[in-house]
């Protein structure tokens, strides 16, 4: 099964997930940008990592272990991968914040990285979540159709400033972990290349 934890930078994604991992047996936590974000990334790549990712899913669960999966990707985009009718099933959490706690964990996260045009960018995606969230006729475009400009980070912007989809990440997510029946953990490793189908 994939249990999907969605939502703007900073809503606190890795750190529910990490704690819930840490409650729940046979789980493995990975985070979609985990792999690095290519320059010019843009809709093909991330449609290919999506279903990269739901094949790592059907992988694990072939082996009987559920994939908490984080990232900025919503249910639509999930739902629309070749692979995502082979699961069990698909459980999909907006996990947010308001929008100060986000301007604020930004700032503390990456000390002097983020202009004012792009923490804003981070609130209008957040804010299209909680609207698509509500409503999954809510500007669909902005998943489906990079017509926008690119904002300051280089990621895509509708013209309102709305995020196209997840921003480039610097840092690395915490080694993901599984937890045996026993109880026991181990490091899940990635087997396969970033760009995989």
């Amino acid at each position: 099964m994939l249990f999907k934890l969605t939502g703007s930078s900073c809503s606190g994604k890795t750190t529910l997930a990490c704690a819930a991992a840490d409650r729940l047996r046979n789980i493995v936590v990975h985070d979609f940008d985990e792999l690095g974000v290519p320059e010019g990334a843009d809709r093909r790549w991330r449609h290919r990592m999506t279903e990269m990712w739901l094949r790592r899913a059907l992988e694990y669960q072939d082996r009987g272990i559920d994939l908490l999966f984080t990232g900025q990707s919503p249910l639509g985009e999930v739902l629309a991968t070749p692979s995502a009718p082979l699961l069990d099933g698909i459980a999909i959490c907006l996990v947010d914040v308001a929008d100060e706690v986000r301007r604020a964990r930004l700032a503390e996260r990456d000390p002097g990285r983020w202009e004012t045009q792009a923490v804003d960018a981070f609130l209008g995606w957040a804010e299209w979540h909680r609207n698509h969230a509500l409503d999954p006729r809510h500007r669909p475009r902005v998943i489906v159709d990079w017509s926008g400009t690119a904002g300051p980070d280089g990621m895509p912007m509708t013209p309102d400033g709305a995020r196209s989809y997840s921003t480039p990440r610097t840092d690395q997510s915490p080694n993901p972990w599984i937890r045996s029946s026993s109880g026991s953990r181990s490091s899940a490793k990635h087997t396969g290349p970033a760009n995989s189908p």
